[in-house]
């Protein structure tokens, strides 16, 4: 299943347990932290956290839950960069970054109506992105993955101009996270 190969690779990019004095989210195990994990019943210690526990935290918190399951029926390649984006930055985020790119793709308003730039992906928004692959072929989805790509690098970059302690994941972020759907 398509879900199941992304929260592999995400689970496997992310490795075990970490607690970086720079990272604001704390403790991480498979790239989960300590606040997600005990927001979803996990009252276990960080460094024991069952892959199988994140497996589930990641398929309900990040893909279902935002809608990202319904963006992959239409558009796999831009679900798997939403909900990469979506762990990483939140998942309104990422919604909110296919909204201003599809509103920044619609050639004022001739293709589909500009979208309410939410942070949730709702039957406006699917319609919309239905409209543009309809207009633009399925050819034109990788399109819309470097520009959702694009927003992403871009907003590390100003986190990172805003908070210097973030200097030490910029590189990372942009080996790791950029670039990286096919």
């Amino acid at each position: 299943m398509f879900i199941d190969r992304l929260i592999d690779e995400v689970i496997d990019r992310e490795g075990p347990y970490v607690n970086h004095p720079a990272d604001r989210g704390g403790p991480t195990c498979w790239g989960i932290t300590e606040a997600v994990a005990r927001e979803n019943n996990y009252s276990g210690p960080m460094k024991a956290l069952p892959r199988s526990v994140a497996a589930a935290i990641y398929r309900r918190l990040y893909w279902t839950r935002p809608g990202f399951d319904k963006v992959a029926e239409r558009a796999p390649l831009v679900a798997a960069e939403m909900f990469d984006t979506g762990i990483n930055m939140g998942t309104g985020v990422a919604a909110g970054f296919l909204q201003r790119v599809l509103n920044a793709l619609n050639r004022q308003g001739r293709d589909y109506p500009d979208l309410i730039v939410d942070n949730a992906i709702g039957a406006r928004s699917l319609a919309a992105l239905d409209a543009f692959l309809k207009v633009r072929g399925r050819a034109a989805e990788p399109v819309l993955v470097r520009a959702l790509d694009a927003l992403q690098g871009e907003r590390y970059l100003a986190l990172a101009e805003r908070r210097p302690s973030q200097e030490a994941f910029v590189y990372g972020w942009l080996a790791n996270r950029l670039g990286n759907v096919k």
